[in-house]
């Protein structure tokens, strides 16, 4: 599983140097470790930069507490060497990663009191407003990510950070507030991405709110000749959105007409979703799905797709839907991030539920065998199909982008609607990669029987 984190998040190992995840480096980084410590089991001093290596290989492989454990010596060894902001950025990211939030804003903190003036510690701060948005403290993200604007400026995550505070005032329930920020983002980014996305967020809103002639002016605004180009949604998502909240007032033949108005292709998510909303009103379809080639969708591992979906109670099409979108079907693939096999699965992940797939011992290089892949993947989509009541575009941006994170847009989403859920997904690339994911599934639905069978 790749965890793919754009608007906010910043992906540390590609700092780290792409090298560091390679599985070589891992093996030299166990190994050498292995043959340097005591009869105790305790690591020996080593250089700043050979502590730091070995931290970089280990974190990028998602091994977090062998990653923590060289970077603490460097702490204790080494205080001032250049490397320490790196090391307190790697070590909060690291319990972000685990999910122990209150322990990254703990070191967050030891990273921001001295080193503000690096890169690292301008990251930190804005993972700190991350932090707290993950544990609930809302109001508290709000006010870090004010606190990054006033102090940044110019910084890197300056336009993402107002987009930010406009969510987290939001989520606490302070609407004057987040409106306020529309209106400041609005005014100081004209014409580019920040405008249409703090708009957006406005329209989120007041969907949320089932404020819906007020949703319907925010996507009236949107559509008023605003450029999509690089924000965080797309005309035919706005659209959508108007016509769901025209829906919801009873106004049936504008919403339809809205619907009607949304690109039709196989490529277009929320075409999909307005030509599901018109069939349901008994529209004849126009959307023509015989130019779908079985040969762009194949169906590939299936004894073990059909055994483990049983299993776990999951549809194999979606899970042929995440495989072609995450390996392409290649059993070998690795990621940057440590993800690994037809499914790239990180290490951490796996080892939940390694268990219950039948694969106790599991070692990281097992994830790049078929069967084990599909079987330990199957288990976890599984789970995640539980904790989010079924919702696909769901479990998708869970696989993507974090349970947490899921869970927080989930929670957003009112009415349960899955054009709601996708809208409010914070991460561009997550977004992304649902829509993928999805098309690929309706693809596949539209091919196969559940059994895999051809129509």
């Amino acid at each position: 599983m790749k965890i793919l984190l754009t608007v906010l998040l910043f992906t540390f190992f590609a700092v780290s140097g792409l090298g560091q995840t390679s599985d070589a480096a891992l093996r030299r980084a166990i190994e050498a470790d292995k043959a340097s410590r005591d009869a105790t089991g305790k690591l020996p001093t080593l250089t700043a930069a050979e502590h730091m290596s070995r931290a970089e290989a280990y974190s990028a492989n998602r091994l977090f507490p062998e990653a923590r454990e060289h970077w603490q010596k460097v702490f204790d060894n080494y205080p001032n060497d250049p490397g320490i902001p790196k090391a307190l950025f790697g070590t909060a990211r690291s319990y972000m990663w685990e999910r122990k939030y209150a322990e990254a804003v703990t070191w967050f903190d030891k990273l921001t009191k001295d080193h503000l003036d690096t890169k690292d510690g301008r990251e930190g701060l804005a993972f700190k407003g991350a932090s707290y948005v993950r544990m609930g403290k809302n109001l508290e993200a709000a006010r870090t990510y004010e606190q990054y604007v006033s102090m940044f400026p110019q910084g890197e995550r300056i336009e993402s950070a107002h987009l930010n505070i406009i969510d987290a005032y939001r989520e606490a329930g302070k609407y004057d507030d987040a409106n306020r920020w529309v209106e400041s983002t609005v005014q100081k980014y004209p014409g580019k991405p920040s405008e249409v996305n703090s708009l957006h967020a406005r329209l989120r809103m007041e969907i949320f709110r089932e404020n819906w002639a007020g949703a319907i002016a925010a996507a009236d605004q949107l559509l008023s000749g605003k450029s999509f180009a690089g924000a965080m949604a797309g005309s035919d998502e706005v659209k959508y959105l108007k016509g769901l909240s025209l829906e919801r007032l009873g106004r049936k033949n504008e919403s339809a007409a809205a619907y009607s108005s949304i690109s039709q292709s196989d490529t277009s998510y929320f075409g999909g979703l307005a030509l599901d909303k018109r069939i349901s009103s008994g529209v004849q379809s126009t959307l023509s799905v015989t130019g779908r080639k079985a040969a762009d969708y194949p169906v590939l591992f299936r004894t073990e797709l059909l055994r483990e979906a049983r299993k776990n109670k999951i549809d194999p099409r979606f899970l042929l839907a995440i495989m072609k979108q995450e390996s392409s079907f290649r059993a070998n693939a690795k990621s940057p991030a440590g993800a690994r096999g037809l499914l790239q699965l990180v290490f951490d992940t796996a080892v939940k539920y390694n268990k219950k797939a039948g694969y106790p011992n599991l070692r990281p290089d097992d994830l790049y065998e078929p069967a084990v892949s599909i079987a330990v993947g199957s288990a976890y989509i599984g789970e995640l199909k539980n904790e989010f009541g079924g919702l696909y575009e769901a479990i998708a941006a869970s696989y993507n982008g974090g349970e947490d994170n899921a869970a927080r847009w989930l929670n957003r989403t009112k009415p349960k609607d899955p054009g709601i859920f996708a809208a409010e997904i914070g991460f561009a690339e997550t977004k992304s990669y649902v829509f993928k994911v999805m098309n690929n599934y309706r693809a596949y639905r539209d091919l196969y029987r559940e059994d895999l069978s051809v129509k």
